[in-house]
């Protein structure tokens, strides 16, 4: 995986995108839904089918994912597809599975991935871009 580099002081804009992030990952079933977007593209009725809920429980929580920019549609006569808006999420879904199940297996960190990030190839500490105005 690719890493970026971390900012030394985030811009505000940021730390708020990342809180919105979070907040609309932060649902048992939006991240089921999100499990399976990770595999690509499904249309609404499979969604339901495998996640078996209703299809108002689904299309609400489909609809905050959305409104979070991590989800985009696309229709095709009456049926709507749904698909990641992009690869970071996929990529921070691992990541958090891989946390938790190092968690729950008491396994030791990756040792090229330390919590500190000085010296570390790939991974350093640099001044936010600015929106282009």
């Amino acid at each position: 995986m690719d890493h970026h580099p971390l900012p030394c002081e985030p811009l505000l804009h940021d730390q708020r995108r990342v809180t919105e992030l979070f907040k609309a990952l932060s649902d048992a079933t939006r991240l089921a839904l999100v499990l399976q977007l990770c595999q690509g593209e499904r249309h609404v009725t499979a969604l339901i089918n495998t996640l078996r809920l209703p299809q108002s429980n689904v299309s609400r929580h489909l609809t905050v994912l959305k409104h979070a920019d991590l989800v985009r549609t696309r229709q095709v006569g009456t049926t709507v597809y749904y698909s990641l808006s992009d690869t970071h999420l996929t990529q921070l879904i691992t990541e958090a599975f891989s946390h938790a199940e190092h968690e729950r297996l008491n396994l030791p960190d990756h040792p090229s991935w330390p919590r500190e990030t000085e010296n570390v190839p790939g991974i350093q500490c640099v001044e936010p871009q600015k929106p282009n105005a």
